[in-house]
């Protein structure tokens, strides 16, 4: 969201990725964002510094709800029909998050922004994400991260390190290798539910991945 400034919201970044979402969208695929907010706050870097891990938790909830209504008006302006649903009652701007009602926004052409979270303290972004994806019955989670996918370590610090391909659930959680955190990965292995980790400031790939090309790293239940 924030680009390469690293924080805020980049106008030519939410363009890209309404464009983007709008080709997938009209292929006929039905799509759920779930927006992180650490472009306008991260709850856990301020608990860490002393403020109150639940009022730092719901402020970076807060700041999800801002990106969700930016990433709306993006994709509205470029003919996307868009709901946002919160987590967090917030009447006089978005809906209410009812998992019926999201599945019928869905059925009828709409994309879903999932905001707030889970609406709860102590849970992720990651687990939020999992945990929608369960309620509305998506078919993958697609991760986007800074990076090609996953990594043996991080890429931005070492050159010689090593992409994975695919990962199973169990090799994530047992290596504590960071996909989504691990409450999110258990959720997911539970249900069987894809997740497919890629790079979101690379041009074109949300579409790529849906038509089917290999991008990034895929973490499933099979070896």
């Amino acid at each position: 969201m924030a680009g390469d400034r690293g924080y805020g919201i980049e106008p030519e970044v939410l363009q890209r990725l309404a464009r983007e979402i709008k080709e997938v969208h009209e292929a006929g695929v039905q799509v759920g964002l779930v927006l992180g907010g650490g472009n306008i706050f991260r709850g856990v870097s301020a608990s860490v510094k002393g403020m109150d891990r639940v009022s730092a938790d719901y402020m970076g909830m807060l700041a999800t709800g801002i990106n969700s209504l930016a990433v709306q008006d993006a994709l509205e302006r470029v003919g996307v029909m868009t709901r946002v649903m919160s987590a967090i009652t917030m009447n006089q701007i978005c809906e209410p998050f009812i998992t019926r009602r999201a599945k019928r926004h869905l059925e009828k052409g709409r994309v879903v922004i999932f905001a707030c979270g889970t609406g709860n303290p102590y849970f992720t972004t990651d687990t939020a994400a999992a945990l929608r994806a369960k309620e509305i019955g998506a078919e993958v989670i697609l991760k986007a991260t800074k990076v090609d996918g996953v990594y043996d370590k991080d890429p931005l610090q070492f050159p010689d390190a090593v992409m994975f391909k695919h990962l199973t659930y169990m090799e994530v959680l047992k290596k504590k290798i960071a996909v989504m955190d691990a409450t999110a990965v258990s959720l997911c292995m539970g249900e069987k539910l894809p997740i497919r980790v890629f790079n979101i400031a690379v041009e074109g790939n949300i579409p790529k991945i849906i038509f089917g090309e290999d991008i990034g790293t895929s973490v499933t239940v099979e070896e």
